[in-house]
């Protein structure tokens, strides 16, 4: 078992409920990771169903949770032959921190019938650059927690020069070795830096809501994020990402409403 594996177990209390207990290094100076939190929630819910694979989760974030004990609470909505649905909570200290949806079900390795080419090129992973080691008071932690090797135009506005463009790209893979499954695409679809810093935005941009599919089981070694938005304004941005694992198959695909930070 893995560090992640342990940062996202469930220990099943009864026939819905599980505790959990939330690891603070996962923070984003000083909230929780959004995708380490919806991992812990597929935890549960794939504990929970007849099928292997959680296919689709769509969570709203009513609060930010802090690191410590919590459960996850699932309510099974309906199980037919190829797919089960249930709602999910993260629970904590008694009010509801997280709530959504899940969808399990039991994928194949099969070749795709159609499959569209990635969004965006990447170079070379020599050709790509590292963020700066965040300070240790930053409690910036979730760094350490994988390796992030980005398309370098995607963090010109660390230099102050940001392409004007809400987009991030980079090469993923968790700092211990893992190969890649359900959970850590759940972390990778929120991995990147918000797309509104190229943009010219800056400071925490807290997720209001975030949709994932999981559309295949990943091969071994690097994912590729590519992510992007369609719209800033009025305080508010979308951001789209793209996870393509190391032959280059789609594997995950997200999108997310966020609000723009401040700072």
């Amino acid at each position: 078992m893995t560090k992640f594996d342990e940062a996202t177990q469930a220990i099943r209390v009864d026939e819905n409920t599980y505790d959990v207990c939330l690891d603070p290094g996962y923070a984003i100076g000083g909230p929780l990771n959004g995708g380490y939190l919806m991992a812990v929630i597929l935890r549960a819910a794939v504990d929970a169903s007849p099928f292997e694979h959680p296919v689709s989760q769509t969570a709203q974030f009513l609060k930010a949770p802090v690191a410590g004990p919590a459960q996850v609470r699932i309510e099974p909505l309906k199980a037919g032959r190829t797919a089960a649905f249930a709602r999910a909570t993260l629970v904590q200290d008694g009010v509801a921190q997280i709530e959504g949806l899940i969808t399990t079900a039991t994928l194949a390795d099969v070749e795709p019938v159609y499959s569209d080419a990635p969004a965006h090129g990447m170079p070379a992973i020599e050709d790509c650059a590292k963020l700066p080691d965040p300070k240790p008071e930053s409690g910036m932690t979730l760094n350490a927690q994988m390796d992030l090797l980005f398309d370098p135009p995607t963090i010109g506005w660390l230099k102050g020069e940001p392409t004007g463009r809400p987009e991030s790209r980079a090469y993923f893979r968790m700092a211990e070795p893992q190969d890649p499954d359900p959970y850590v695409l759940a972390l990778a679809v929120d991995a990147l830096p918000p797309v509104v810093f190229s943009a010219g935005g800056r400071g925490w941009a807290p997720t209001v809501d975030l949709t994932w599919h999981l559309r295949a089981l990943p091969a071994p070694g690097w994912l590729t994020l590519l992510g992007s938005g369609r719209l800033v304004s009025d305080g508010w941005f979308d951001e789209e990402v793209e996870v393509r694992d190391s032959t280059g198959r789609l594997v995950a695909q997200s999108r997310q409403l966020a609000r723009v930070g401040r700072g």
